[in-house]
């Protein structure tokens, strides 16, 4: 079945647009020029960041299946924006939690320092990933089998420790706000990560296309990030706004 780029273009429109606007909100003021929105930027600029890398491999997937044949680096860079998706995805997590022991961050940090080391390797090992073929909305990538079972485990680690440490902090969630949060990114990562391996598992055809699958179901991930974003800017505006209004008018 011939590819058609019409999904990845949309997923990308409005994640691209769901970025931006995470990185408008750490700029947005009040009108008597207080930030609302700044006891969380660490959060935001970390979903904002998020969403882009998800709107990248979007982009980069429909650039691939324009012309495999002259695709070259594309599909490893397809490889390299993914990687960073879980490292960032334990960070924000680390950071949803609200203040607290630094050890939080201990995590997030082997993660990302893993994770460029995985994209330094992936930029260097020409034969990292080619794509082999697209079909209808997804893309089949080859790879040297020993040489991906490593990028495989680091990859699943990093899903899982999102799931397993959301759901941590959930358990000791201590205060409504983070809960609500948490929430978002733990049912937002299983669901995608879930219905991808469903698909996989009951659909042979893309089982060699597992990181197309996963990144088209991240659209679910991307509503959760969004609507999160949603909820701690109408929950800033109105802490601002009782903060701001005259002790007469405070209950």
């Amino acid at each position: 079945m011939e590819y058609s780029p019409i999904l990845a273009v949309a997923t990308a429109g409005f994640e691209i647009l769901a970025g931006l606007w995470a990185f408008s909100l750490l700029w947005s003021r009040r009108p008597d020029g207080r930030r609302p929105m700044a006891p969380h930027w660490g959060a935001i600029a970390t979903t904002g960041a998020i969403l882009l890398l998800l709107a990248g491999y979007q982009i980069t997937e429909v650039a691939i299946c324009a012309d495999i044949a002259a695709a070259g680096f594309l599909p490893r860079l397809a490889f390299i924006i993914v990687t960073w998706l879980p490292p960032l995805g334990l960070l924000l997590i680390a950071q949803l939690c609200g203040p607290g022991s630094r050890a939080r961050y201990a995590l997030p940090a082997v993660a990302l320092a893993t994770g460029a080391g995985v994209v330094a390797w992936i930029a260097l090992d020409g034969s990292f990933a080619h794509a082999s073929v697209c079909n209808a909305v997804y893309a089949r990538y080859v790879h040297v089998s020993a040489r991906f079972m490593w990028y495989g485990a680091y990859y699943w680690l990093g899903l899982l420790g999102m799931v397993a440490t959301s759901a941590y902090a959930l358990l000791r969630g201590r205060s409504k706000e983070s809960t609500g949060s948490l929430a978002h990114v733990h049912l937002g990562t299983l669901g995608f990560v879930v219905p991808s391996l469903v698909v996989s598992y009951y659909v042979p055809a893309t089982r060699h296309a597992l990181p197309s699958v996963l990144c088209h179901f991240a659209l679910i991930l991307a509503l959760a990030l969004t609507h999160m974003l949603w909820e701690l800017r109408a929950v800033s505006a109105s802490v601002s706004e009782l903060t701001s209004s005259t002790p007469e008018a405070r209950i």
